[in-house]
């Protein structure tokens, strides 16, 4: 590579901004887990290999297994009202998934008559062992300021239109207690295999910003 190549020229002012395949900086709360993660692997709390498989573990856990707890409440009403009734116990029992024990896990159904939405409005709190990494602009402030507000709006912006008669309850998610949000069953799908239907469940509908894809979508 000629040392040229690194130049700036008048069509590039800014040779050195960022690519936008750069990572995104750091927020304050990274800065302050990654301190607090040293700190206790130097008190002596915790070793790195805690940490690392702990990270490997929620890493592992993605939408396709909060998917696969949506089709199951579509498709079985009694483990449908076990799951609304008490979500943790429910999928330990029933589908062997363990949610752990940071926080209670509420799960609520999307209806005609009302829609839920999750939000954090202090930091990020998410069911991360049922659905992964949280998405970016859950952890934004715009979106945790804005959907406490105008949550119809919002939603418009995600291009969800809802019914004027529909209901929208924001949902504050704490240390104490996560959501997942069950979207409705698109119509057309009764007859459909549950593999099928989980390709509908997207991640989104399951924080109640979007609803489940419709059939052909």
């Amino acid at each position: 590579m000629h040392a040229d190549d690194h130049a700036h020229t008048h069509d590039d002012p800014d040779a050195h901004k960022p690519s936008p395949d750069d990572p995104p900086p750091a927020t304050e709360w990274e800065f302050l887990e990654q301190a607090l993660s040293e700190l206790l692997i130097e008190c002596g709390v915790i070793e790195e290999a805690d940490i690392q498989r702990m990270m490997n573990f929620t890493e592992s856990r993605n939408p396709a297994l909060g998917a696969k707890v949506v089709v199951r409440a579509w498709t079985d009403s009694g483990f449908r009202s076990r799951l609304l009734r008490d979500a943790r116990k429910t999928l330990r029992e029933d589908m062997d998934i363990d949610i752990g024990t940071i926080a209670e896990l509420e799960a609520v159904e999307n209806t005609d008559a009302v829609h839920h939405v999750v939000v954090c409005t202090l930091c990020s709190c998410y069911p991360r062992n049922l659905l992964g990494i949280p998405p970016a602009w859950y952890k934004s402030r715009e979106y945790r300021a804005r959907v406490v507000r105008e949550p119809r709006t919002v939603l418009r912006e995600f291009g969800t239109m809802l019914p004027p008669d529909t209901s929208i309850r924001v949902l504050d998610s704490t240390a104490d207690l996560r959501y997942l949000v069950v979207p409705r069953r698109p119509a057309g799908t009764e007859d459909w295999p549950a593999e099928r239907l989980e390709t509908l469940v997207t991640r989104d509908s399951m924080i109640g910003t979007a609803p489940a894809t419709e059939p052909g979508g």
